[in-house]
């Protein structure tokens, strides 16, 4: 039999330990697993942890809604034309796509901590550099720099929670959705009103949320040395070269096969096309309409708040129900009539349609609640996550490029809109099927 500090600690069904020797993280953390026994993880360290997640959360989108606010007086800054500010609409999800795909493996060689304590720093970087960077280029890729960061955070979120908080995982999402969608709002709602605070300098409206992402940092560097995996994963063995490599007897998980993962991915891709298109293009749509710049970054700002409450409501009913078809397609019918409503009356009605694309683009957390609950075990969880994400920013690429395109092709509206409210047709098909009452392992 192996010695206690060979055994791996174990939480019972209430949460919490059994009796037994403790093991600690490479940091010298205690370490929350499910299998064996060990001492429960200081009350300040989960504390600590909850206020990073909470910080980090609050850091992945004012990159690009910040920018949302101020995109028309970046392409007078930059010399933009509306194709190339389609392309900047557009790096989000390539970047989300792109470096997302390398956060699973970067966790587990570096750990999960320490790689999302590099993702601020680099959110941090990006930020402050690019607005003072002086060309398109370089906009482009300090832009890239900080999304960088956002996408290896997007994708470990989970994990974190899974990993620190394994019996509070529905409220730690909740929690973490809620300030994600929070941090959103804000940017769309006070970067306007900052710039104009700080003498009407658009470098200086977009560089201040640095030092959010900077204070994000903060918390995460305790947790730079942990190397201890989320529950339900193995933990990495140790080549002499130092990489990890998976246990002999763990089975292969080819998630390509399953119609679930695609229709998951599916579903992903296309309520982040909704959602960047929101967040790039909703400010210009109204001031094209007649809408004052400062009232423009204040109805995306609603829209991106109805998140707040619902990114915490939503996860809990649908970890209710069996099958979370029906709240695809309510969600998918808010969004028909707000597009609707742009089309229609952009400057009349515009409150009750950011209410309603608000509404709408709370598919991303009813998306981050499916992804664990179409696996049984954690290392699906990731896998799919990875997957999932990385895959659907990949489809989501061409979205926010088409609708520059046409608007700066047509010369109005019209046809960016009505392409908004067609694509909300294949994702609430995609959200049906994703919804299935089913696990990825049964398919592969």
């Amino acid at each position: 039999m192996p010695d206690d500090e060979t055994q791996t600690p174990t939480l019972n069904r209430r949460g919490t330990l059994n009796r037994g020797g403790a093991a600690r993280t490479p940091a010298g953390l205690p370490a929350p697993q499910l299998t064996g026994a060990a001492e429960a993880p200081a009350p300040w360290l989960l504390r600590l942890i909850a206020v990073g997640l909470v910080l980090a959360a609050l850091n992945l989108r004012p990159a690009i809604t910040s920018l949302g606010a101020l995109l028309e007086e970046v392409r007078d800054g930059l010399h933009m034309s509306g194709s190339v500010a389609g392309v900047l609409t557009s790096v989000p999800p390539l970047c989300f796509a792109v470096f997302g795909v390398m956060a699973p493996r970067l966790a587990r060689r570096f750990g999960a901590g320490a790689v999302v304590c590099a993702g601020m720093a680099a959110i941090a970087a990006g930020l402050v550099i690019r607005p003072y960077i002086g060309s398109t280029a370089g906009f482009l890729a300090a832009s890239a720099l900080a999304l960088m960061g956002i996408a290896v955070s997007n994708i470990l979120m989970p994990v974190i929670v899974k990993r620190w908080f394994p019996d509070r995982v529905g409220t730690m999402t909740g929690l973490y959705s809620m300030a994600l969608a929070l941090g959103t709002a804000l940017a769309a709602a006070v970067t306007v009103p900052l710039t104009s605070a700080m003498g009407g300098s658009w470098q200086s409206g977009l560089a201040v949320w640095a030092v959010l992402a900077a204070l994000a940092v903060l918390p995460w560097i305790v947790l730079v040395r942990d190397r201890t995996p989320a529950p339900g994963m193995p933990a990495p063995d140790r080549s002499a070269s130092g990489q990890a490599s998976r246990p002999a007897d763990a089975p292969a998980l080819r998630i390509t096969r399953s119609r679930t993962a695609w229709g998951l991915a599916c579903f992903f891709g296309l309520q982040a096309t909704a959602a960047y298109i929101t967040m790039g293009w909703m400010p210009q749509i109204f001031r094209d309409a007649g809408v004052s710049a400062g009232t423009a970054g204040v109805l995306l700002a609603v829209t991106m708040a109805m998140g707040v409450p619902l990114a915490f409501v939503i996860p809990r009913v649908a970890g209710r129900l069996k099958q979370q078809g029906p709240i695809v397609v309510v969600l998918g019918l808010c969004g028909l009539i707000g597009y609707g409503g742009l089309y229609l009356a952009p400057a009349a009605g515009a409150w009750v349609w950011a209410v309603l694309l608000g509404v709408a683009n709370c598919a991303f957390p009813l998306a981050l609640t499916m992804i664990g609950m179409r696996s049984r075990t954690g290392a699906g969880v990731v896998r799919l996550s990875a997957f999932a994400q990385s895959t659907g920013y990949l489809l989501s690429i061409p979205g926010p490029l088409l609708v520059g395109v046409l608007y700066q092709h047509s010369g109005g509206w019209g046809l960016p809109i009505a392409l908004m409210a067609g694509l909300m047709i294949p994702q609430m098909v995609a959200g049906v099927l994703a919804g299935r009452d089913r696990t990825i392992e049964d398919e592969c």
